[in-house]
């Protein structure tokens, strides 16, 4: 599917080649309530021990509901700078982030000289003022910002979280047999999960510069991450050939992906693989990439499938709280303030 006409003038040219990624069709697993399996295991491990990325389709998540979701995060963005700081990104990682607020510093695939010139919105699952964590102060758990000028914002972003992770949630047996593990050994670690969501705006930018992006070469944090497709060409993934290609538009698909948590479980069994985005020329691009996480809590050892004499573990026992936290505190520069607790 090629993009809205009028679009190709507004991106950048780029000599990096569009591939083909797996296309995996969820239609009659989510009809039979999870137990039509087919060959949808084989088709995950597949797509997860290679490039890291596939396609979904049938998903179950209504192209109104994308849309809406969408407008609303046009909503926000179009608000005035004030009214978006007025709700800036706080110690536990909800709120506004500016555009030149944030730089992986970390990566292993890029070294990142250059701020992201993307402006973003982040929402996660909520903890409400009962939660014992949350009374002791533990990073993390709270509630989100919310505009107070968008009427019915936040039932749509609520509306759009909730979706998702259902999804995530009806697709854990499929991660499980994929990884050969029982059918239902991911199910006590997704018990109160942590969801977040960063509802990005990508501002044109006329000239780039060497090594500028509008978010730089990174792999995500969680488990796996749903993102349906943007109008606007951006995207770049880097292929286990070290090559960075484009993903083709498929029409009403859902790009996934694994992220590194995962990929540390597996024992880098499955690719928590890098991409990219590249900033448009001429236009504004939009993103709403969601991430489906285990609960906090949870400690994860290796899993028993991916370690054996010739292969230990590579990383620690590690809860998905503790791995979240050295994250963000390694990252982003914008997080550097709050690393000692304190919020703003």
């Amino acid at each position: 599917m090629a993009m809205p006409e009028g679009i190709n003038d507004s991106i950048h040219q780029t000599t990096i080649e569009s591939r083909e990624l797996p296309l995996i069709d969820l239609g009659e697993f989510l009809k039979s309530d999870g137990s039509s399996l087919g060959e949808l295991p084989e088709q995950i491990r597949t797509a997860c021990e290679n490039v890291g990325f596939f396609f979904i389709t049938n998903h179950g998540v209504s192209a109104d509901l994308i849309k809406r979701i969408f407008t609303e995060s046009k909503r926000f963005h179009d608000l005035s700078f004030e009214k978006k700081t007025a709700l800036s990104v706080n110690q536990n990682q909800r709120g506004y982030i500016i555009p030149g607020a944030t730089k992986v510093r970390h990566s292993t695939y890029n070294e990142n000289t250059k701020f992201d010139t993307n402006a973003t919105m982040v929402f996660a699952s909520e903890y409400g003022e009962d939660n014992p964590h949350r009374i002791a102060g533990k990073r993390f758990y709270s509630e989100n910002q919310w505009p107070e000028d968008l009427p019915g914002f936040e039932e749509t972003v609520n509306e759009y979280m909730d979706t998702l992770t259902g999804l995530g949630k009806k697709m854990l047996p499929l991660w499980a047999l994929a990884l050969e593990l029982p059918v239902d050994y991911f199910v006590p670690y997704f018990e109160d999960n942590y969801t977040y969501f960063r509802m990005s705006h990508y501002p044109p930018v006329s000239e780039l510069d060497d090594n500028e992006f509008g978010l730089g070469p990174h792999a995500d944090t969680g488990f796996m991450t749903f993102l349906p497709q943007a109008d606007v060409e951006g995207l770049e993934i880097l292929d286990v050939d070290d090559t960075w290609f484009r993903p083709p538009r498929m029409d009403d698909a859902i790009l996934v992906n694994m992220g590194q948590f995962l990929g540390r479980w597996s024992n880098n069994r499955f690719r928590a693989t890098p991409h990219r985005v590249i900033p448009p020329k001429s236009i504004d691009r939009y993103s709403i990439a969601l991430f489906v996480n285990t609960a906090f809590e949870p400690t994860c050892e290796c899993l028993p499938t991916c370690t054996n004499p010739d292969n230990p573990p590579q990383y620690p026992t590690e809860s998905y709280h503790e791995f979240y936290t050295w994250y963000m505190n390694n990252t982003y520069p914008h997080y550097e303030e709050f690393q000692d607790g304190e919020g703003p």
